[in-house]
């Protein structure tokens, strides 16, 4: 079966979409669930190595959701050139878009990269035998290591700042499909065409 442009254009919108929605809501869960439920857990090492290991097991998937907005997101700049070209505040939402997408995967890379400090100065301090406090994954307490309480913060505000990002490219790619609508196509090229 031969693909139509329009085919094509449903493709990568629906890969778009189900990547971007894979990385916000994983994100979302990881933030109010994974980190949080280690406070079950009696030890802070149990505690950080709960969250580091459903960290480290959703990554993947987390990456291939990443992987599949950037990918997606070049094809669908590819399929819409003229409409960029023609169709004012287009182009321009597409590259904020794109911006907030690059930053939000290095918000990303940033997180985990915070996340695997924690683990290791954890693990390092327990085979020291020293008492670890910590109330979650990402949430210092009275007598956490200052080193590890610093990278806990970090780490929780790059998670905070993930989801915020992964939400912000939903929402200018729910204005770009808006963009489509006929009236839509109509008014931006006649602003195009007719500046103020």
């Amino acid at each position: 079966m031969q693909l139509t442009a329009t085919d094509n254009h449903a493709v990568a919108q629906a890969v778009h979409d189900v990547g971007s929605a894979l990385w916000f809501g994983g994100t979302v869960m990881g933030v109010a669930g994974v980190n949080k439920s280690g406070s079950d857990l009696q030890q802070g090492i149990d505690r950080i190595r709960v969250a580091e290991s459903a960290w480290n097991r959703f990554s993947p998937v987390q990456w291939l959701g990443i992987g599949a907005t950037l990918l997606a997101g070049l094809r669908l700049t590819q399929v819409a050139g003229r409409r960029i070209a023609l169709q004012k505040g287009f182009g321009t939402v597409g590259a904020l878009k794109a911006a907030i997408t690059v930053a939000g995967a290095a918000a990303t890379a940033y997180s985990a990269y915070c996340g695997n400090r924690i683990g290791q100065l954890a693990e390092a301090a327990h085979q020291r035998g020293d008492r670890l406090e910590v109330h979650d994954a990402t949430v210092p307490a009275a007598g956490t290591p200052a080193e590890i309480a610093t990278w806990q913060r970090r780490q929780r505000l790059a998670q905070f700042v993930v989801p915020a990002l992964a939400g912000a490219n939903i929402v200018c790619g729910s204005y770009l499909v808006q963009s489509y609508r006929m009236g839509a196509t109509s008014k931006g090229v006649l602003r195009r065409l007719l500046p103020d």
